[in-house]
């Protein structure tokens, strides 16, 4: 379970909603979350983030790459395992089929027209709640499933957020102060291969996590040489 954060006296008049780590509340969340930003009409593509992520670019960078991409950034794949299609359950069919189930990560970019389809969506949210339950973790399945049912020709199929995965078990890696070195972020940046706008490219992650807040005085030295901050 989180824990509730303390209320910062510069929002009391915001109500606080509780989360709890793989319920459903965490999609709910999520949704408010993109109700609030498309009420500013100006907002144009909706990123989510944690409080542990970091931007691998500086704001110009990170804004022109997904300001000029033909396409959406959810992470959605077929996962024939306990943990992927295992959470799947009968009782979503004829709605949801086996075939259609997908994973990926909640570290998602989506436009206007997908985050107000995904706040719209009651057909497939109410199945999701009344269905995917511990151990089905509705914030790993019901936007990569909703995405590649209803927006399968404009979304990238991938997330903007690099996470180290190597170690294994539940959670990925959480770095510390001496593990942040400039091969590391190099290696976040540019490691791996990927496609943009129909070009193959290596510039494929803007985020990472997880990064604790000691690792901060590291980054900062880093940013301007190699993020080009500043």
């Amino acid at each position: 379970m989180e824990m509730l954060p303390k209320k910062d006296p510069s929002f009391m008049d915001e109500e606080y909603q509780r989360v709890e780590l793989g319920k459903f509340n965490m999609v709910e969340a999520e949704r408010r979350l993109l109700a609030n930003a498309l009420l500013d009409l100006s907002n144009e593509r909706f990123v989510l983030l944690s409080e542990s992520c970091i931007p691998l670019y500086n704001f110009t960078t990170i804004y022109n790459y997904i300001m000029n991409s033909t396409k959406t950034f959810m992470e959605s794949y077929d996962l024939p395992s306990p943990v992927g299609r295992g959470r799947y359950n009968k009782k979503m069919r004829p709605w949801i089929t086996l075939d259609q189930w997908r994973k990926g990560s909640q570290w998602f970019e989506v436009d206007r027209e997908m985050a107000i389809d995904i706040i719209s969506d009651q057909k497939y949210f109410q199945l999701f709640k009344r269905y995917c339950k511990p151990a089905c973790y509705s914030d790993e399945h019901y936007l990569p499933t909703v995405a590649t049912m209803r927006y399968w020709w404009k979304n990238g199929n991938r997330t903007l957020t690099w996470v180290d995965w190597s170690k294994g078990g539940p959670h990925p890696t959480r770095f510390i102060r001496t593990e942040v070195t400039a091969d590391l972020l190099n290696r976040m940046r540019n490691g791996t291969k990927c496609e943009y706008n129909g070009e193959p490219t290596n510039m494929c992650y803007l985020f990472a996590r997880k990064f604790l807040p000691s690792t901060l005085d590291r980054l900062l030295r880093f940013a301007p040489k190699i993020m080009k901050f500043g």
